[in-house]
C-alpha cells in the first residue's frame, strides 16, 4: 500500500496565549486526519504539538512522532500514537521528520519551532529538497517576522526567490491546500538523507 502524503508539522510545546492557536492546531489535525493525511511531528504531548496530533488521530488519520530521548519527559512524549520514534539527538529527531514527510507546516511557536521552519527553508534553498513549505500565520503571529524577512530582502540578504519558497497562509484549509498543491510540482529527486 502506497504512504499516504505525509506532512511534517512545527509548533509550540506551549499552548500559546491566543485561544485562536489553539483552534488553528485542532483545525490543522482535523484536516489532515480527514484528508488522509500521515502527520509527522515532534512526539509531544503538550502544547500545539499534542493538540495537532490528538485531531488527527480523533478524525481518523497516522500520526508518527519523533522525539530525542531526553525530551520524553520534559515535552511529555505521546504514546497514544500510530509511531513514536525515540532518537538520541534533536539532529537526528529533525532528520527523521524530514526524511518521512512529503512537505512542512509552520504554526505558532517559540524559538525551536523557528530553528526547525528555518533550517528545511535553507535546506530547499541550497536544493537539497523541493517540498514545499508553508507556514500559518494566526491572527498576524508571523507578521513581525514576514516584515523582518522583506527588510532582509530589500537589505540584500535574501532575494524574492527565496521568500516565494514558503507559503504564508491565514487560514489552515488554505495552508493545507497549498502544500497540496506544491506537493503535486514537486519534481526534484534530492535525498535529504545526504544532508
Amino acid at each position: 500500500m502506497p504512504t499516504p502524503f505525509t506532512l511534517c508539522v512545527y509548533c509550540g510545546s506551549r499552548p500559546g496565549a491566543h485561544p485562536a492557536f489553539i483552534e488553528a492546531a485542532r483545525a490543522v489535525g482535523t484536516s489532515m486526519g480527514r484528508r488522509g493525511w500521515r502527520l509527522v511531528y515532534g512526539g509531544g504531548n503538550v502544547g500545539l504539538m499534542g493538540i495537532v496530533a490528538d485531531a488527527c488521530l480523533q478524525a481518523g488519520g497516522a500520526v508518527v512522532g519523533v522525539i530525542p530521548e531526553r525530551l520524553m519527559a520534559r515535552e511529555v512524549g505521546h504514546h497514544g500514537l500510530t509511531e513514536l520514534h525515540v532518537v538520541q539527538s534533536m539532529h537526528q529527531r529533525k532528520q527523521k521528520m524530514a526524511e518521512l514527510s512529503h512537505g512542512f507546516l509552520a504554526l505558532p511557536g517559540g524559538i525551536g519551532t523557528l530553528e526547525e521552519l528555518f533550517e528545511v527553508w535553507t535546506w530547499r534553498h541550497l536544493g537539497y529538497h523541493g517540498r514545499p513549505i508553508a507556514l500559518l500565520n494566526v491572527e498576524g503571529f508571523y507578521d513581525p517576522l514576514q516584515r523582518f524577512l522583506e527588510q532582509a530582502v530589500c537589505s540584500g540578504f535574501m532575494d524574492a526567490g527565496q521568500m516565494d519558497m514558503v507559503r504564508w497562509a491565514c487560514s489552515p484549509e488554505d495552508a493545507l491546500d497549498a502544500l497540496a498543491e506544491g506537493t503535486a510540482q514537486d519534481t526534484t529527486v534530492a535525498n535529504l538523507r545526504a544532508i
